[in-house]
C-alpha cells in the first residue's frame, strides 16, 4: 500500500477509535461521577464494576474494528486457564505503545479488563485520565534517589502508594499488568543499560514484588506475557496506517514460590536477592523464547 492510502487508512481508523472512546466514555464518566460521591464499600465496588464493564465493552470494539480495518495476523497463544471474574497479575515485555492494543485483543472476553501503574501527570490527559481514576489505575509518583536525599520524609512512598493501590483491587475482578522493563525498549536504551539479553531491557523487580505480597494467595495465578512483532516494533500511527502485518502474543501461567508472598523486599536483603534472581531466570527465559517465535516465524515465511 502506498504511504498516500496508509496514511488515509491510518486518519480513518484514528477518528474511529476516537468516536469509540467518547462513546463510551460518556457512560464511564457518569459512574465515575457517582463513585466520587460514595465512601468506600459494598456500593462503591459495585459501581467499579460497572465502570469496569463500561471499559470491557470500549476494548471490545476497538478489536472489533482493529479486526476490520487492519490487515493484521495475529497468532496467540494462551495456555493458561483464564477466567473473567478472576485476579491476576501480569508481567510482559514492553516495545511500543501498540502492546496496549495488543493485550486487548489477547484477552478480550477472557479475563478482567487490565490495570496497569502510570504516572501521576497522566491524569490529566484529556478524557482518558479521568477514565483511568475510575478504573482505579494506580498514579504513582516516582522519586528519584537525589529527591530522597534531599528530603528523607519522601523515603517509602513509592511503595505506601503501591500497596494502597493493590488494596483496592481486593473485592473486584481484576488483572494487575507490569511492565517490569518500566519503559518501551529502544535500542539506545538497551545499549545504555549494557542489558544482558538481546531482546529485552533489564527488569525492573520492586513494584511488582510489592504488588505480589500485597494481592497475596487470593490472585489466581501470575501470567507471564510475550508480546513479538515479527517485523520490528511500530510506533502507533503505523499501526493504525496498516505497516504491522503480524503480532504473535504468547500467555504462559507461572507458579509463584511460595514464600514470595509473604518475604520482605523491602526490609530483607536476602529475600530481595532470591527475588531478582528469580526475575532474571523469567527474563532469560523470555529472552529465549522471543528467540525462538522469531526464528519459528521466519521458517513459516520461508515454507
Amino acid at each position: 500500500m502506498n504511504s498516500a492510502l496508509a496514511s488515509l487508512r491510518g486518519a480513518v481508523c484514528g477518528l474511529i477509535l476516537v468516536i469509540n472512546t467518547v462513546f463510551w466514555a460518556t457512560p464511564l464518566y457518569v459512574l465515575v461521577l457517582v463513585k466520587l460521591l460514595l465512601p468506600k464499600g459494598p456500593a462503591r465496588d459495585r459501581v467499579s464494576r460497572g465502570v469496569a464493564w463500561c471499559a470491557q465493552r470500549w476494548g471490545h470494539v476497538d478489536v472489533l474494528l482493529a479486526d476490520l480495518l487492519l490487515p493484521i495476523h495475529w497468532d496467540i497463544r494462551i495456555h493458561a486457564e483464564l477466567n473473567p471474574r478472576g485476579q491476576y497479575l501480569v508481567c510482559a515485555n514492553h516495545q511500543s505503545w501498540n502492546d496496549i492494543m495488543v493485550l486487548i485483543k489477547a484477552f478480550d472476553g477472557r479475563a478482567p479488563f487490565f490495570k496497569f501503574f502510570l504516572k501521576q501527570q497522566l491524569i490529566w490527559v484529556p478524557v482518558l485520565g479521568l477514565a483511568w481514576w475510575g478504573l482505579d489505575y494506580p498514579f504513582m509518583l516516582r522519586h528519584t534517589k537525589e529527591q530522597v536525599a534531599r528530603n528523607p520524609a519522601l523515603k517509602g512512598q513509592d511503595i505506601a502508594r503501591t500497596r494502597r493501590a493493590c488494596e483496592a483491587f481486593r473485592n473486584q475482578p481484576a488483572m494487575i499488568l507490569n511492565f517490569l522493563e518500566g519503559t518501551r525498549f529502544k535500542t539506545e536504551k538497551h545499549a545504555r543499560q549494557k542489558s544482558p539479553y538481546r531482546h529485552l531491557l533489564k527488569p525492573k523487580s520492586g513494584g511488582f514484588a510489592f504488588a505480589l505480597s500485597t494481592l497475596g494467595q487470593q490472585l489466581d495465578c501470575l501470567l507471564d506475557v510475550t508480546i513479538v512483532y515479527p517485523q520490528g516494533a511500530r510506533e502507533f500511527w503505523d499501526f493504525l496506517c496498516g505497516r504491522v502485518n503480524s503480532v504473535i502474543v504468547e500467555v504462559r501461567q507461572l507458579q509463584v514460590p511460595h514464600d514470595f508472598y509473604q518475604g520482605s523486599y523491602e526490609t530483607d536483603p536476602e529475600f530481595r536477592a532470591r527475588f531478582h534472581s528469580w526475575i532474571g531466570r523469567l527474563w532469560s527465559e523470555k529472552d529465549q523464547r522471543i528467540s525462538e517465535l522469531l526464528a519459528e516465524h521466519q521458517a513459516r515465511a520461508k515454507g
